[in-house]
């Protein structure tokens, strides 16, 4: 009976499993083939070099994806410290205004997020919104606060706040109320009560949040053009030209396997280290 219970659960999952190999896998196997062809080919039929691998490391393209991951890296750091003690606001202390919040955040979302951001640029450009107006209040000319790498990890911190947030919310909100309570009848104080009840039991919502907010700030091109006028040079920019102005497919594949390949590394470690089941409820 289970061998049967078994094979039917295989034949009822093989549809979906089909789809997924044809809808992700198969894309990652052309990108990782076409990484090993030489440059400016654009079939498979040439015997695989890794002359793109060459250019990555020797023409510089390497700092790009530094540059992506550093950035990714800090939006991160400075969207936990961020979001950590609003989401912690939003469920001990604000009750039902918590619901406000989560609906006003839900819809920036409806926004694209090109045009949100060329919000900032109009505000924040010299001769912007702010300083128009300081310049017509006060004389003063403002310099504009736009394309540098600051200004790429603010737009990055602004467009990806709400995936760090509500990892957070879901992971706070799995801490019993009870264990918090406990803990202060026996003595102990707000921070022993957040380094060693709150944090560890929130963990799984905390490497859900940082590791999705790291994952597509390392993956991010809009700040990079709009705000920060390509001060830097990220990698999913030399990606885009390698693939479209510079028509080197290789070369284009083999940055994008170096970005997927460094982050999926990271998602690996950080998943292997939480509890699945417990996050979905299964357990």
């Amino acid at each position: 009976m289970d061998r049967l219970e078994a094979r039917q659960g295989l034949l009822s999952s093989l549809p979906m499993t089909v789809l997924m190999v044809l809808i992700f896998v198969a894309p990652l196997v052309v990108i990782a083939v076409f990484s090993i062809m030489p440059q400016r080919v654009f079939t498979f039929a040439h015997s695989p070099t890794f002359e793109a691998y060459r250019v990555f490391v020797e023409q510089g393209y390497w700092r790009s994806l530094a540059w992506s991951l550093a950035m990714a890296a800090l939006a991160t750091a400075i969207l936990f410290l961020v979001c950590y003690p609003l989401a912690h606001a939003m469920t001990r202390v604000f009750g039902r205004f918590s619901l406000v919040i989560v609906i006003a955040i839900v819809l920036t979302l409806i926004v694209s997020e090109n045009i949100r951001l060329y919000g900032w640029v109009l505000t924040l450009m010299k001769g912007g919104l702010i300083g128009g107006y300081v310049q017509s209040w006060t004389g003063i000319v403002l310099e504009g606060w736009t394309y540098n790498t600051p200004i790429i990890v603010f737009g990055l911190v602004y467009v990806y706040l709400p995936f760090m947030l509500f990892p957070l919310l879901q992971g706070l909100a799995m801490i019993p109320e009870e264990v918090r309570q406990a803990a202060s009848d026996l003595g102990a104080s707000r921070w022993r009560i957040l380094w060693e009840i709150d944090l560890p039991l929130a963990m799984p919502g905390i490497v859900v949040g940082c590791l999705l907010t790291f994952v597509l700030a390392a993956g991010a091109i809009a700040e990079s053009k709009l705000l920060g006028g390509r001060a830097v040079i990220v990698i999913a920019d030399e990606i885009e030209r390698a693939f479209t102005y510079g028509q080197n497919w290789p070369l284009g594949s083999a940055l994008s396997v170096s970005l997927i390949a460094i982050i999926g590394a990271l998602a690996f470690v950080a998943l292997s280290r939480i509890d699945l089941d417990g996050i979905m409820g299964r357990r």
